[in-house]
């Protein structure tokens, strides 16, 4: 089965580790894969793997920048001739559509949820199956008027390349300090600021590290304290989950983070806020939910980890997440499905 990935880009994003994991996993189930997307870091991987990979621009919010992007889908059409396409989100859907006479299977990683009637009128134009990555976002599709069908996001299994003294060693940070490490886009949606609100109420010898780039990296590091680190778009990652201590996430919406399941993967403890996806990632612990917006509440749960090694080691415990090999299963099945329906 030839499987074509269709996404806005291949950077730091958990869809985008999702498609480079499907991508690289795919011949463990039969697929033939390619991507078609705009510019990111993890192409390099593909690209080393032999994976076909196609540029296409973003698909901006304009006809002309949509347009732009189904042209040049239709040349990565032409040339690698998928059975099927995987879209994630709502953008890439269209696209797709547009520049695909095949099936166009959406993965729905989320919006937020005043966006969520616009991507269902969307979605049931153009798709032909959607994928929601966590319940939630399931019964948000669902009570907006679309079905979908459920298959959790997993961390694809990786092995950090730098041990945890190496890695603090590089960053200048003692190994004696407690970190914790954000590893999110500085958009909105993350809400640094409630982050930042709450490191400003935790004293003592620690550091925030945050690993992320975007529109408000100024005015964040303007608000910041000396003991936050902006480590900017980073490629390691897993690494850096290797030389923290806790993962701190207090965005207002998530879909199914992966960053997060990464976090557990590497036995690292979690604080985040208690939002759609991220209950479902804790709901067999791992970590602790806090209040969404509330930064006395976030400050308290990472002072009473940062400080002790004994509470990271029950907080970390839980009782396991979706794996890769069952997630590429699942699509593995559900793509069949859909090519045998036509």
């Amino acid at each position: 089965m030839r499987v074509l990935h269709v996404i806005s880009e291949m950077g730091a994003g958990g869809a985008e580790a999702l498609v480079a994991g499907m991508a690289l996993a795919g011949g463990d189930v039969g697929w033939e894969s390619a991507v078609a997307s705009g510019p990111g870091f993890r192409l390099e991987s593909l690209r080393a793997a032999e994976i076909p990979v196609f540029a296409v621009p973003l698909a901006r919010r304009s006809p002309l920048g949509v347009l732009r992007a189904v042209r040049a889908a239709r040349v990565a059409v032409r040339r690698f001739r998928p059975d099927v396409v995987v879209a994630h989100n709502v953008s890439a859907s269209l696209v797709a559509r547009l520049a695909a006479r095949r099936p166009v299977v959406t993965v729905f990683h989320g919006v937020a949820e005043a966006d969520v009637p616009g991507a269902v009128r969307v979605l049931r134009r153009v798709s032909s199956v959607v994928v929601s990555v966590a319940s939630a976002a399931r019964d948000r599709l669902r009570d907006a008027g679309l079905d979908s069908v459920v298959i959790p996001n997993a961390a694809f299994p990786s092995t950090p390349a730098v041990d945890r003294a190496t890695v603090r060693a590089r960053l200048g940070t003692p190994l004696d300090v407690p970190v914790a490490l954000c590893p999110a886009r500085l958009e909105p949606q993350k809400r640094h600021d409630v982050l930042l609100d709450a490191w400003a109420q935790i004293p003592g010898d620690c550091e925030l590290w945050l690993a992320g780039d975007g529109s408000l990296r100024a005015d964040l590091e303007a608000r910041a304290d000396g003991r936050v680190r902006f480590l900017g778009t980073r490629t390691d990652v897993r690494d850096l989950f290797e030389a923290a201590d806790v993962t701190v996430l207090t965005s207002d919406w998530e879909g199914m983070p992966i960053a997060l399941l990464e976090s557990l993967a590497a036995g690292r403890p979690i604080v985040a806020s208690d939002v759609d996806g991220v209950r479902e990632v804790l709901s067999g612990g791992g970590g602790v939910l806090v209040p969404r917006r509330n930064p006395g509440q976030t400050a308290r749960a990472l002072r009473g980890l940062l400080f002790s090694p004994a509470a990271r080691s029950v907080a970390a415990s839980h009782d396991g997440t979706a794996d890769a090999h069952a997630l590429m299963k699942s699509y593995d099945e559900l793509l069949r499905t859909v090519l045998e329906g036509r």
